[in-house]
């Protein structure tokens, strides 16, 4: 059965709804995507869009934490929030027929939480504990640690989370403050998946949605400045060397994109035939993974391999790496071997579309900073013009990527 595409509406108070009419549906999802995360704070703000998406769950005007808590709950659903360099999402999974409560309790939360300092207290140390546990994992460590150089100059460099010393000064009125920037309508993009029509859910967000008109105020141009290229080794008391090689490509709004993510499923995917998998694992038993990903932002675009090894195999893993990467710059990959590249990834895409939380929150960020919800088969269309020479060119830069490696002590 062909899955139903995404409908966008803008409602009269400036937001934009993204719905997905799924009839047949037992469980509906609902929640907001707001263009505002950590690329957002203000210099001392460091870690407040996401202090603020743990804590706007603490209280509202009329509700305390416990009824937050319950208000989904109660009813076999769940509430859950993410943070992003450029956007944070709030959102419910309930069983069908709950929509007005989770649309209500997401309105409530967007335009009236408190956020009361005891409530915060206590918090804080959630995220600083948060904190000091992706420190004490070197194999995201470096992920923040890397875009902190490739980002440099630009407020998407400092990680999401923040220093335990920044989370400490931040206080109820600079959360207070942030939501007042930042929860506008015109900054938001409502969303739903489930088997209520567009008409029912778009007079529900008007119902219970009053939020400030406009866009978020811009706190400066949204430009990340060129950085040479760098090769940092940085040494850590850890059994195991983790390496990541990167570059900048394309962003968000670049037709590039979809170039640079299938060259990254070629090379690092989740499939076990990608090519440094093979490489790698299958064929020396090196690693026991490597991983491509892309980081897309609104001025540029990350393309990064991760891969841990022991500290003698080190180099001989980032020869084979650049290996890899020489054969597709030189022309060796035929069309053919492109064609079932795009085949599996288009195919990946498809299956991914299945879930259902995936595929509305895919289709929200389109509409937040694209502003259109694409349809799979546009999306399958446009990777199936990728060419030869587009992933030759992003293979040869490759050939020069910057790199983090974190090694243990002699």
């Amino acid at each position: 059965m062909k899955l139903p595409n995404p409908v966008v509406s803008c409602l009269p108070g400036g937001m934009r709804l993204v719905h997905i009419h799924q009839r047949s549906a037992g469980a509906g999802i609902f929640g907001i995507a707001v263009r505002a995360g950590s690329a957002d704070e203000r210099p001392g703000e460091e870690g407040l869009a996401h202090f603020v998406e743990h804590t706007i769950f603490k209280g509202t005007n009329k509700r305390s934490s416990w009824h937050i808590i319950n208000r989904m709950e109660a009813v076999g659903g769940e509430l859950n929030a993410y943070t992003t360099k450029e956007e944070t999402v709030v959102y419910s999974i309930f069983p069908s027929g709950n929509a007005p409560r989770a649309i209500e309790l997401i309105a409530d939360l967007a335009a009236h939480s408190r956020f009361p300092e005891k409530e915060l207290e206590k918090e804080r140390e959630v995220v600083i504990d948060e904190i000091n546990s992706y420190r004490d994992t070197p194999s995201e460590a470096i992920y923040d640690d890397f875009e902190e150089r490739a980002l440099a100059g630009s407020s998407l460099a400092h990680n999401i989370l923040g220093t335990p010393e920044s989370v400490r000064a931040l206080q109820s009125h600079d959360c207070i403050s942030f939501l007042e920037r930042n929860y506008r309508n015109g900054n938001i993009v409502a969303f739903y998946s489930g088997p209520q029509s567009e008409a029912h859910i778009s007079a529900l967000v008007e119902r219970y949605f009053h939020l400030p008109s406009g866009e978020k105020e811009i706190l400066q141009p949204m430009t990340t400045p060129e950085v040479e290229k760098f090769a940092d080794k940085v040494i850590l008391d850890t059994h195991q060397a983790h390496a990541l090689l990167g570059i900048r490509d394309a962003g968000i709004f670049s037709p590039k994109r979809h170039a640079m993510q299938l060259f990254s499923n070629m090379i690092g995917g989740p499939g076990m035939n990608s090519l440094l998998n093979v490489e790698l694992r299958e064929r020396y038993g090196l690693v026991y993974s490597v991983e491509a990903s892309t980081a897309m932002f609104s001025s540029c675009g990350l393309l990064t391999v991760y891969f841990g090894c022991d500290p003698e195999d080190l180099e001989r893993c980032l020869s084979l790496s650049r290996k890899v990467f020489l054969k597709l710059a030189d022309g060796s990959l035929s069309i053919r071997r492109l064609e079932q590249a795009k085949k599996q990834y288009i195919g990946q895409l498809a299956i991914a579309c299945e879930n259902r939380e995936n595929r509305i929150m895919a289709a929200a960020r389109s509409t937040l900073f694209r502003g259109e919800a694409q349809s799979i088969d546009r999306t399958a269309a446009e990777i199936a013009a990728v060419s030869l020479a587009d992933i030759s060119a992003l293979a040869s830069k490759m050939l020069e990527a910057s790199s983090l490696v974190y090694i243990s002590k002699q």
